[in-house]
């Protein structure tokens, strides 16, 4: 991959202008980033490896599987169907992992704060309450602060689980998911019980057939999705508030010359949120003034910027891809993470600056990074120190480049409340307005744009793919550093409706929503499961989540969380289309993610390699659906005159055109 350089020579790949503009300046001439390093690797990737055939589960190999020869088996047996199946498994299990792990921090400090310990606070007591029904907790008459504790140790008990009673979310769907998964013995018990039966099913000499440690995969996927995330999420919104639609601004144009740059790189909120409180202390702001600077600028890389961005409207500079780049600038004074998809390269391009890369978490230490422990019983405390240390460095910034008119205005906040407020009114919220308009064919059908950014294919890849979709009337949902790309590239405001084709164009101007929904970071997915079951229980589209119009993709996966999203999703009926699959080299295993699962669950895995074609797929898989449900033929509206009126008797308007708010 070609990158522009002190000359800008060819640099086709690399399509974001502020991107461009920091690595064609001076001051990043001695920076070497990812963009380098994929283009002096200078070799294809191992055909075993990509295709899900090396085994390095025990230690008589590795071995590296050819499918169908005899003499090219593991040495123990096992075939590729085997090893393929358990190295997939096994990335569902680190991505199911990855999110428990940061959502039991999450209900640690919903606990703590439900107990009056830290700075936070109880914010939203209406959605404290709903959660509290779906753990069987009494609320009436009882104050916040005891329903609250008592959640909280709920939901710290499924982490545990022991017996076999399926998790407390999963009541939430669908009833014909419910008794499929309870036929196929899938139902998620504790969540960390499912990642650790997954990692032992995998081990050497257990679970060799494909299909059945697919089932395990499921489970423990769902334990992620309807249990670990969905609690992040919620609990995450009762403690620093539900999102709701605010404007604010993408890309690295957000950095500001005269105030104290500190990026907040990670994926747990509770740092962000302290930190957040803390820039606003007045010691904080008299100590920037103290150190020559007019004021403190916080802004999110990544997830946890998604997070503080549909909260408080903080900006987001830069998402996975970029976090090298927006450190590049040389106006950055720290970058401040906590766990996850932080690149241990970002400690060498700081060390080019007067920067300080700082880790806040014993689970993730950075060799040439400053480790400041960020303690939640003392978090204010904790981001004020942290916020020191960045402070100080300011009188040290040198030379830097901050790109010009490459802010990008945005609208956030689309939790599943929003929208259903949004499409119902606050005192007749509901999704009604969504389905009939799916129905009469103004909305095509839902998309959901998820998971990373990678290095693989151009950064204008999801914004081809969005471009398609709404163009043929697809509803864009996204989350992640997917929804922060689409907003550099304009399509997350309502001026986007632009874009779309006539009839979605109708619907987003009359609610004066974007086209493209951004539901916040890669955690929040779940929001799209309760979505996507509330679309089901208004009715009218199936009686399942698999019946319905829509579809997900996550087309630069990265991570392994990625993966472990795309199969809780599969597993509640959803069709995904990733990019590529590490499972090609096994036959038989490939074949049945990409259709016999099917049978199964009612839903598969998909792969298209170009934008373009990930786009029509979806397209294409969202028709059938609406063929299916009998609803591919746009209605005529009809105007009635008195006679017709009459013999309506009174009774409910149905099929007259008048199928939510943009019947007019």
């Amino acid at each position: 991959m070609a990158i522009k350089r002190n000359g800008c020579e060819g640099c086709a790949d690399i399509t974001c202008v502020s991107t461009q503009q920091v690595l064609s300046q001076d001051v990043a001439r001695n920076v070497k980033t990812a963009y380098d390093r994929v283009k002096a690797r200078g070799m294809s990737a191992c055909l075993f490896g990509s295709g899900g055939t090396c085994c390095r589960n025990c230690n008589m190999g590795p071995c590296q599987i050819i499918d169908g020869v005899d003499d090219m088996l593991g040495i123990c047996g096992a075939t590729a169907d085997t090893v393929a199946a358990r190295n997939f498994a096994r990335v569902v299990a680190a991505g199911a992992a990855a999110h428990t792990d940061h959502a039991r921090e999450m209900v640690r400090g919903f606990l703590d704060t439900a107990k009056g310990h830290g700075p936070h606070q109880i914010k939203d007591t209406v959605k404290l309450k709903s959660l509290a029904a779906v753990f069987d907790i009494e609320t009436e008459g009882r104050e916040i602060k005891d329903i609250a504790v008592e959640l909280g140790e709920k939901a710290m008990a499924e982490f545990g689980k022991q017996d076999n009673t399926p998790l407390s979310m999963l009541k939430r769907a669908t009833p014909k998911r419910q008794a499929l998964w309870k036929k196929l013995n899938i139902f998620p018990r504790g969540i960390d019980r499912e990642v650790v039966e997954m990692m032992h099913r995998t081990h050497m000499g257990v679970d060799h057939d494909h299909e059945n440690i697919m089932l395990q995969a499921s489970r423990c996927a769902l334990s992620d999705g309807w249990g670990s995330s969905m609690l992040s999420t919620e609990l995450t919104d009762i403690m620093f508030g539900t999102p709701v639609p605010r404007r604010a601004i993408v890309d690295l144009g957000s950095l500001k010359e005269d105030q104290v740059n500190i990026c907040v790189h990670g994926h747990e909120p509770l740092l962000a949120e302290s930190l957040c409180l803390a820039a606003q202390e007045q010691d904080m702001l008299d100590l920037a003034k103290k150190n020559g600077a007019a004021g403190i600028n916080l802004v999110g890389v990544c997830c946890t910027g998604n997070e503080i961005l549909m909260r408080r409207g903080i900006p987001v500079a830069a998402g996975f891809i970029q976090q090298e780049i927006v450190l590049s600038t040389g106006a950055v004074e720290a970058m401040v993470g906590d766990v996850q998809c932080l690149m241990p390269s970002i400690a060498n391009v700081a060390s080019n600056f007067h920067t300080d890369i700082i880790t806040t978490n014993y689970r993730a230490k950075m060799p040439g990074a400053v480790h400041i422990q960020f303690e939640e019983e003392q978090a204010l405390e904790s981001a004020k120190q942290i916020l020191t240390q960045a402070i100080k460095n300011f009188k040290k910034r040198g030379k830097f480049f901050i790109p010009k008119d490459t802010k990008m205005d945005v609208v956030v906040g689309f939790s599943h409340e929003t929208i259903n407020n949004m499409l119902g009114g606050r005192f007749r919220a509901s999704y009604r307005p969504l389905n009939d308009n799916i129905i009469n064919g103004r909305i095509r059908g839902v998309a959901a744009i998820v998971g990373c950014d990678n290095f693989q294919l151009g950064d204008n890849t999801h914004e081809i793919i969005v471009r398609e979709l709404l163009k043929n009337n697809v509803l864009v949902l996204a989350t992640g550093c997917a929804a922060t790309s689409l907003g550099r590239a304009g399509l997350v405001n309502p001026e986007a409706a632009r874009f779309c084709g006539d009839s979605l164009r109708e619907v987003c101007e009359a609610v004066g929503m974007p086209p493209v929904l951004h539901m916040g970071s890669c955690v929040d997915n779940s929001r799209i499961l309760i979505a996507a079951t509330e679309m089901v229980r208004q009715g009218g589209l199936g009686d399942d989540i698999t019946d319905l119009p829509a579809i997900g993709t996550a087309p630069l996966w990265m991570s392994e969380k990625a993966v472990a999203i795309g199969q809780y999703f599969v597993a509640s009926g959803a069709q995904v289309v990733f990019q590529d699959l590490p499972t090609t080299g096994a036959k038989n295993f490939n074949k049945y993610l990409l259709e016999g699962i099917m049978g199964q669950l009612g839903a598969h895995w998909n792969v298209a390699k170009e934008p373009l074609e990930i786009a029509r797929l979806m397209i294409e898989k969202i028709d059938a659906k609406r063929d299916a449900l009998g609803i591919n033929k746009k209605k005529e509206r009809v105007l009635f005159d008195m006679d017709m009126r009459r013999d309506l008797g009174g009774g409910p308007l149905k099929d007259v055109g008048c199928h939510g708010p943009s019947a007019s």
